[in-house]
């Protein structure tokens, strides 16, 4: 058996497209302010360079979707490859590990029901694998790219006309780190906010939409930090490929 589709997990790249490209063109602000010489597209140029230039980062947010469904997650992923966190899809949740070139995932009841759902035999899968370190198959579609920096923040760049006519609004603080945060107003009515660190390097702290059908909100913490997860121990962990053929 193969989860071909695994519940939530896919939020991730859904929740870094959407709050990632708030990007900027137009300026604000008086020459008294950090980045006084520059627009709000070349602010916003620097800190998607400088995010995607980072060793490692934490990404913690919320997004509400379309169809009313929400997603959080807690994700710390470096440019290895590694990363551990969690991710929570209305109640099926969970836990993440990329350690040695390996995914493993640690998904409750309700995880493994959404992800096997439809699966032939997946009754019998169940009960091996809820609340157990799931080892995902290499080739497995639905994990692809869940623990690449890269590609989490590789959105901000897909659509330039999405990071343009945004404006310089003023300095506040986010988790004690001095920002400048840039708006806009889109189409639809909702407003795109991006805060970006005006001390040392430009890095995006914190990103949001507010309003429309799909508000979302997410902060970047823990730059350059180590991200180290442990593989499970043997006893904790069962390997989905194995499972897939012996039937479950």
């Amino acid at each position: 058996m193969r989860a071909s589709k695994i519940s939530g997990v896919i939020g991730i790249t859904v929740l870094s497209a959407a709050l990632l490209t708030s990007c900027g063109d137009d300026d604000g602000g008086d020459s008294g302010k950090p980045f006084a010489k520059d627009s709000a597209d070349q602010i916003a140029a620097k800190a998607v360079k400088a995010t995607k230039g980072a060793d490692s980062m934490r990404l913690k947010g919320d997004m509400q979707q379309a169809d009313g469904k929400s997603v959080s997650l807690d994700l710390a992923v470096d440019q290895e490859k590694n990363c551990e966190g969690t991710v929570d899809s209305d109640g099926a949740k969970a836990d993440l590990r990329h350690a040695n070139g390996t995914l493993y995932v640690r998904g409750n009841d309700q995880y493994w029901k959404n992800a096997l759902k439809s699966q032939p035999g997946a009754d019998k899968v169940m009960s091996k694998v809820v609340d157990k370190w799931v080892k995902m198959p290499a080739d497995d579609a639905s994990t692809s790219g869940m623990c690449d920096k890269q590609g989490l923040v590789a959105s901000m760049d897909e659509d330039k006309s999405s990071r343009k006519g945004m404006k310089k609004g003023d300095t506040t603080t986010i988790d004690g780190k001095e920002a400048i945060a840039l708006t806009k107003k889109a189409s639809g009515g909702e407003t795109h906010t991006m805060y970006v660190a005006t001390e040392g390097k430009p890095y995006i702290l914190r990103a949001s939409v507010k309003g429309g059908d799909k508000p979302n909100d997410a902060t970047f913490t823990d730059y350059n930090k180590p991200v180290n997860p442990k593989a499970p121990a043997e006893g904790e962990t069962v390997d989905l490929k194995e499972l897939s053929a012996s039937g479950g």
